[in-house]
């Protein structure tokens, strides 16, 4: 199946398929389809657009967007000194 520029392989598509899915498949899917986004394009952006076209309420899909959408963004990287003090 192709995709588009939200969902350029259609996991997330195919995710709202799948008969029984769990929330960790669903995690899991997630996690894919935001490690095959375009260089420079930011998820956050994408995942209103994605609950707009696929969002079934009570899906386990729709639950991990509605996470990823309202989560702060709180990592940063910590090397050198700073990561060995805590």
């Amino acid at each position: 199946m192709k995709g588009d520029a939200l969902d350029p392989k259609a996991l997330i598509a195919e995710a709202y398929r799948i008969d029984g899915i769990t929330i960790e498949e669903c995690r899991s899917i997630f996690l894919d389809w935001a490690l095959s986004l375009p260089e420079g394009s930011g998820a956050g952006a994408a995942l209103g657009p994605l609950l707009a076209r696929h969002g079934v309420p009570g899906h386990p899909m729709t639950r991990v967007l509605t996470e990823g959408l309202t989560a702060p963004v709180t990592a940063r990287r910590r090397g050198g000194r700073a990561a060995r003090r805590g």
